[in-house]
């Protein structure tokens, strides 16, 4: 057996890219509704399992927008590697952490130092010697020293959020506990974690990689979630027509044939991407619903007007159920973040 022949069987037995996946494809993408209807007709030998095929797709969808991902990092770091060869090596000492550390150190004890002399009651040199000192020894909780919090601790969880956010935004280099001793607020676990959940939110606005790959993660849990919505979807169909004779099985493959589109016209727009073209994500999406309304005309043969209202009420009643599971998994996601 030749490696040709083993990479084949191994990906025809999960993929199944032969005479049928052709079948499946072309007329799926260029005739809505056929593939579903000569399915539930006893047409099934002609056709790939609706089930597997949408798995396929989704796979390679998601594939792709790793390779997208993938790309756009190499490119960055391509960018910012020339960046940094191409600077003059006068800004070393601007780069130098431990310079900048002693600056910082250096200006805040000099304004520290100005404000005692100017205290009306004359301050022990003995006692400025140590404040300068503690200074010295770490500089990085003196920002911190003149900001009382609320001592609340049953306060508003968004008002600690953003409490902890606006804290956090100042002093960086403090470690929870310390940030909230610095506050006056308890150390227990809710607050605790709200203070990682504010330095997650920061490093978003920040940091474009911890950005890109949380909304990766949102994409995921939104896949799934969707995923796990779709035999809602094949009810809500089953409930709007309800006189048609159709089983819940019937419109459950139609329901895989759409989502499987759904997920080639978001393949083929994330090619695009990885080949530099950027299209209108807009196009796509204007595509697919045009494509959901022939195909639900063209599935249970009705007249125009019948099929938009049915399309709208099934839309709006499947966005409300999705949205309220991926919001479910998106605070899921953010929470184990």
């Amino acid at each position: 057996m030749t490696f040709k022949n083993f990479i084949h069987e191994f990906f025809n037995g999960f993929f199944n890219f032969d005479a049928k996946f052709w079948r499946t494809l072309i007329p799926l993408l260029i005739n809505p509704g056929k593939v579903s209807k000569d399915y539930i007709n006893g047409k099934r030998q002609r056709y790939t399992n609706p089930f597997r095929f949408y798995l396929a797709v989704s796979i390679i969808f998601f594939l792709l927008v790793g390779l997208s991902k993938t790309k756009e990092r190499f490119e960055e770091l391509s960018k910012n590697s020339k960046t940094i060869i191409s600077k003059n090596n006068g800004n070393e000492k601007a780069a130098n952490p431990n310079l900048i550390e002693k600056q910082k150190k250096d200006s805040i004890i000099k304004l520290v130092n100005t404000e005692l002399n100017k205290s009306v009651i004359p301050i022990p040199e003995e006692a400025k010697t140590q404040i300068i000192n503690k200074i010295k020894k770490d500089s990085t909780k003196l920002t911190i020293e003149f900001n009382p919090g609320d001592k609340n601790t049953n306060s508003d969880t968004n008002t600690r959020l953003k409490k902890f956010y606006k804290f956090h935004k100042k002093n960086l280099e403090i470690s929870i506990d310390d940030s909230l001793d610095s506050l006056k607020i308890e150390k227990n676990f809710i607050n605790r974690f709200l203070f990682s959940r504010a330095k997650l939110i920061h490093s978003y606005f920040k940091d474009k990689e911890s950005r890109e790959r949380f909304l990766l993660q949102i994409l995921y849990y939104g896949s799934v979630a969707i995923f796990l919505l779709l035999p809602f979807f094949a009810l809500f169909l089953k409930l709007f027509y309800v006189r048609r004779k159709f089983t819940y099985v019937d419109h459950l493959i139609f329901v895989f044939h759409e989502q499987t589109v759904f997920f080639m016209l978001f393949t083929i727009f994330t090619l695009l991407e990885i080949f530099g073209l950027n299209p209108a994500l807009w196009i796509f999406n204007i595509l697919f619903l045009l494509y959901l309304f022939l195909s639900m005309k063209n599935f249970y043969q009705q007249g125009c007007l019948k099929t938009f209202v049915k399309f709208i009420l099934v839309n709006l009643s499947f966005i409300i159920v999705t949205s309220m599971g991926i919001t479910l998994l998106f605070i899921f996601s953010f929470a184990l973040a």
